[in-house]
């Protein structure tokens, strides 16, 4: 899929279609091409805890969620998934016994580089993460 912009539900089965991806549940909650802005909601499944019984999130399934919102904050202005150049996380506060709510904003919507920024917060709206992403836009093989 390249060329033109991808709807929420274009987006929702690109997810969908990934076994990674469609394992953490990941939903688009809602998205806004005019501004570059997509919201995700990952659910807490066990396997995702820091310590089994917990109920805290492992840093790890909380980066993939970053890096995926990330991807796809630009993807939807391509219209296609994006190969992750960079990122990093700045961990704020334990995520404890919530689901995820991710919301990437688009920095830069450059012709080779493309930067977003994401916001991670819990379910009462507490930020609980931040992170910037960097993805390769020029379609692979170009």
């Amino acid at each position: 899929m390249s060329g033109g912009t991808l709807s929420p539900e274009a987006v929702q089965a690109i997810l969908d279609a990934s076994p990674f991806i469609a394992f953490s549940g990941l939903k688009v909650v809602s998205a806004d091409l005019a501004r570059g802005e997509i919201t995700m909601r990952c659910p807490m499944r066990p396997e995702f805890e820091r310590r089994a019984g917990s109920g805290q999130w492992h840093g790890g399934p909380i980066a993939a969620v970053i890096d995926t919102v990330g991807d796809f904050a630009l993807g939807m202005l391509v219209g296609r998934g994006l190969p992750t150049v960079n990122f990093r996380v700045d961990y704020l506060r334990p995520a404890l016994h919530t689901d995820l709510v991710a919301t990437a904003t688009v920095r830069r919507n450059g012709r080779s580089i493309g930067v977003a920024d994401v916001d991670v917060f819990n379910e009462q709206g507490v930020l609980l993460a931040i992170g910037r992403a960097s993805y390769a836009m020029t379609e692979p093989g170009k």
